[in-house]
């Protein structure tokens, strides 16, 4: 069964060209011209992933994130035209899993799309990742700790994994951003902090990721 994708964005001619993009690259496609209209067809169409536009009536992109990440963890690639890295990192540390600036190619859009669905695409099996207290379940892509379990998006669970895989080791920025994304560029490197305050913040009161001024992060169980 062909994945499927929800493209919201207020403007039109966007839409139209990255449906088609989409469709042609085998995926099922819906669509919502604003972010309220957006969060109701998630709840009725469940989509696999959601491209997600920054600024929109109604409701806006960080706004659709924070909300949405109240109770849902599908994997969403937003779009915005702002230049101000600001936005994108408050889009990541809301929950977006990858951010492409407008204008864009629909080509690298596709791309992206398959990216971020082939991490989550693997058979839930029974591998988990158990340090001291914290275990990771990659059948359900949840954090376990005595006292509860909580869900990551799919690039914070991998970059969280990555960490735990060697604890004591210290990670770079780029090491982490292609073992969560697939690839690497240096402008995206700052993003992996936005995803580790995150995931710090899920972890609280325990402080198990360390900064390595200079370096990167290791966890310490």
């Amino acid at each position: 069964m062909a994945k499927k994708i929800l493209v919201i964005d207020d403007e039109m001619q966007i839409v139209e060209i990255c449906s088609d993009y989409i469709k042609a690259a085998g995926f099922e496609v819906i669509t919502a011209s604003d972010g309220l209209t957006g969060l109701a067809t998630v709840h009725r169409e469940k989509p696999d992933l959601i491209v997600l536009d920054l600024m929109m009536p109604e409701l806006d992109g960080l706004n659709f994130c924070r909300i949405l990440r109240r109770e849902n963890d599908t994997p969403i690639i937003m779009l915005t035209a702002r230049v101000d890295e600001t936005d994108k990192l408050i889009g990541l540390e809301l929950g977006a899993d990858d951010y492409i600036t407008k204008p864009f190619s629909p080509r690298e859009l596709v791309a992206r799309i398959r990216v971020v669905l082939r991490r989550i695409s693997t058979e839930p099996n029974n591998d988990t990742i158990r340090i001291g207290q914290v275990e990771l379940d990659r059948s359900y892509y949840q954090l376990k700790l005595p006292d509860r379990i909580i869900n990551l998006t799919p690039t914070e669970f991998e970059i969280l994994a990555t960490l735990m895989s060697q604890p004591g080791r210290i990670f770079s920025r780029s090491q982490l951003l292609i073992a969560s994304q697939g690839v690497s560029f240096e402008s995206y490197e700052r993003a992996i902090d936005s995803h580790i305050r995150n995931l710090r913040r899920k972890l609280e009161p325990a402080d198990y990721i360390v900064t390595v001024h200079g370096v990167g992060y290791k966890f310490e169980g």
